[in-house]
């Protein structure tokens, strides 16, 4: 495999998840941190060099870039135990992936951003009139994870895959967005699942 390198700022669960599958696989990345807050992935290098998006993360391939923490964390897995062989559950690992990016990240990693990086006194009238939505979204997302795994262990093919990674990376720190939970017990439980795996490593890591 080419020489990897992981721009990101560490505290974004989008970031982490890139990490912890390269954890669970043994791969070694370099990684190149960036500060959201000060602009850095805006500025004429990085949009001309890394990532026109002006996002992290960004994995880099040798001298290829590729961003989104989902197709980073595909490539990464590809071929091994973390995507299932069997057809329909990896396409149901999908679709819980594609699932995070769209109904969950949105809501519960958005709402840590505004209560961690803004603060809620710093809060634009958007972001007020946004709030209620966003909690009940998440929360509904939250309460589906909940009846999923009350009936599974893993979210895709009854093993841990990457779907577990992308809902994890966010999931497990939800309460630095307000979100309560111990109201999802197998959630919790899921969660406890996870860390205990060998090669886990923490957010802080």
């Amino acid at each position: 495999m080419a020489n990897l390198i992981l721009h990101e700022y560490a505290r974004s669960g989008n970031c982490y998840k890139i990490r912890l599958t390269a954890a669970h696989l043994g791969i070694p990345i370099e990684r190149r941190e960036y500060d959201i807050m000060a602009g850095e992935t805006r500025t004429d290098a990085f949009l001309s060099g890394i990532n026109a998006n002006g996002r992290i993360p960004v994995l880099q391939v040798g001298d290829d870039y590729l961003p989104e923490s989902s197709a980073a964390c595909f490539y990464l897995a590809d071929g091994s135990d973390l995507i299932p062989a069997d057809r329909f559950d990896r396409a149901d690992m999908l679709r819980w992936m594609f699932w995070e990016q769209y109904n969950h990240e949105p809501n519960v990693a958005t709402l840590r951003f505004w209560y961690g990086w803004i603060g809620e006194d710093n809060f634009t009238e958007l972001q007020r009139i946004q709030l209620p939505a966003k909690r009940a979204a998440g929360e509904a997302a939250l309460t589906l994870m909940d009846e999923h795994l009350s009936q599974t262990p893993f979210f895709a093919g009854g093993r841990f895959s990457l779907a577990d990674i992308a809902l994890y990376a966010y999931t497990h720190v939800a309460e630095d967005g307000g979100f309560e939970l111990q109201r999802y017990p197998a959630v919790q439980a899921w969660i406890a699942r996870v860390a205990a795996l060998p090669r886990h490593i923490a957010i802080t890591d």
